[in-house]
């Protein structure tokens, strides 16, 4: 049997370190760290290409360098967070002993304020993602905890009218107080609708075309 090629067998050392239970934690961080860039790419990469091809105006280049620099903030600040949270909670149970919850609020309140403290708006709209989501898991949680009662009837009927009317009524009079990104899409949709010069801007484009 040949032996195997330097590259064989540099692949063999690094799968048998992977599988030491000795380096799972340290491991566990930089796969997270991986994960974090994979994701926050997955993510931010079509969102920030619909939005800007949508709404932002200039050239097709610098188009293209808003979308990769969106991306490239956004997978690196996830990434990083990643990185702070999980090497943050190793520390916490390696110096305490034992693992507990304070251990991941407090690693992820320290992540959170260096990582994602600076008012951006791609954290601004990372963070207001993980306040709605937040604010279901505490509601769901204080029912299942008996904190207060759980409804009879489905609630979100009416979460959903509330939530909508705050929101159009935010955009008709307090048009500020929205993030930059939902005012582009409430008025792409509710202003812009209202005007048109002929069938051109009515149906196929959303403004005239400038006449050359």
């Amino acid at each position: 049997m040949a032996d195997p090629s330097p590259l064989q067998a540099l692949l063999r050392a690094v799968n048998t370190l992977l599988r030491k239970r000795r380096y799972h934690t340290a491991l566990a961080i930089i796969k997270g760290f991986r994960n974090g860039v994979v994701y926050g790419v997955k993510i931010r990469a079509p969102h920030a290409m619909v939005m800007t091809f949508l709404f932002r105006s200039g050239s097709l280049q610098e188009k293209l360098q808003a979308i990769l620099k969106a991306t490239y903030t956004h997978s690196k600040n996830l990434a990083c967070f990643v990185f702070a949270y999980k090497s943050l909670c190793a520390l916490q149970s390696q110096v305490q002993g034992e693992t507990y919850q304070m251990h991941s609020f407090l690693a992820a309140f320290i992540g959170g304020f260096l990582l994602f403290g600076k008012n951006s708006n791609i954290n601004s709209q990372i963070n207001m993602y993980l306040t709605s989501r937040v604010l279901f898991a505490l509601c769901r949680l204080a029912v299942e905890k008996g904190y207060i009662p759980e409804f009879r009837w489905d609630p979100f009927p009416l979460h959903t009218a509330i939530v909508w009317g705050i929101a159009l009524w935010l955009f008709e009079y307090h048009r500020n107080t929205l993030q930059p990104s939902l005012q582009s899409s409430m008025t792409y949709l509710y202003e812009d609708s209202k005007v048109w010069h002929d069938i051109s801007d009515f149906l196929i484009y959303n403004k005239s075309r400038p006449s050359k």
